[in-house]
């Protein structure tokens, strides 16, 4: 099942499978802004990280003396929600631990994402709380939306840059494919200019930036007015990717609060960079938006 949420401006598709967003057609011109998961290429449109980012060293941690097994990303992508609130601009979907995510995340949560349109604007919110009464939650959590480039047919990958605001420099964290995050080794990205895009910029895997601060990041072109606006008021890490050597007309733009794990691990899940942490009672509520023109 799909929820569907519509207003003069933009139709908006999220599937009940992983609180997917699976369409963004702008009304007036038709275009669809979502990556429509050719699954020779990459077989997903914009999945909810959760309960980690990234991938785990040897695809296990440990916590409180045990040892777990879980993939890349985690499940929630994966998780049949349930809608816990809609309206025709507004959706809420709930995740809920049960037997099946106890095997591989021993933890008790409530994850909620709500999607709202206002105007040329999709808000996505990510809402974890606690209700163990007595031990923390640890987690990662982010999203991974996937935005067609290029936005119209007399414009290829190549005609688009990608702009950050601010304009300043950024520190920029090396993934090693296949072993991690390599943190020691983090330099200073020349945030402060456009990056024109080309495959070839992605043949090391994701592009991965700290962030201080709200970050827009957007993907433009001067040959057409068509673009997408992402804004991470608060997001600690982001990402940038699109398929390499494979090749996909698509950008993927990564608001995360969470990392994978450095090349030098330990396991533990509570020494985990980027790791959150909520005692019983609190609550997580972080998210971005995205604006289509």
């Amino acid at each position: 099942m799909a929820q569907t949420l519509k207003n003069d401006f933009l139709t908006v598709t999220i599937d009940e499978h992983g609180a997917e967003i699976t369409s963004i057609i702008n009304n007036h011109t038709g275009q669809e802004y979502n990556w429509q998961a050719d699954p020779s290429v990459w077989k997903r449109h914009a999945p909810v990280l959760f309960p980690m980012v990234g991938a785990l060293k040897n695809d296990t941690y440990q916590y409180d003396g045990e040892t777990y097994h879980m993939t890349q990303h985690g499940f929630a992508r994966d998780m049949e929600f349930e809608v816990e609130q809609a309206t025709p601009t507004f959706v809420t979907f709930l995740l809920q631990d049960s037997e099946a995510t106890r095997k591989m995340y021993p933890f008790v949560f409530n994850l909620r994402l709500t999607f709202t349109l206002t105007n040329n604007v999709l808000d996505v919110t990510y809402r974890v709380d606690n209700p163990d009464e007595k031990d923390p939650l640890y987690f990662g959590i982010g999203g991974h939306p996937g935005f067609v480039v290029p936005l119209s047919e007399d414009t290829k990958f190549e005609d688009y840059y990608l702009e950050f605001k601010p304009r300043k420099s950024r520190v920029q964290i090396p993934l090693i494919a296949g072993e991690g995050i390599d943190y020691e080794h983090r330099t200073l990205a020349a945030t402060d200019v456009n990056q024109q895009l080309s495959h070839e910029l992605f043949k090391n895997d994701a592009i991965i930036y700290e962030l201080k601060g709200e970050t827009i990041f957007s993907i433009r072109s001067e040959k057409t007015r068509h673009g997408v606006e992402v804004t991470m008021p608060d997001a600690p890490y982001m990402g940038v990717w699109s398929p390499y050597p494979t090749e996909g007309n698509f950008v993927c733009i990564e608001p995360w609060w969470g990392i994978a794990d450095t090349i030098d691990a330990d396991g533990d899940f509570t020494h985990k960079l980027g790791i959150n942490k909520l005692e019983p009672g609190e609550v997580f509520d972080h998210g971005y938006s995205i604006a289509i023109f």
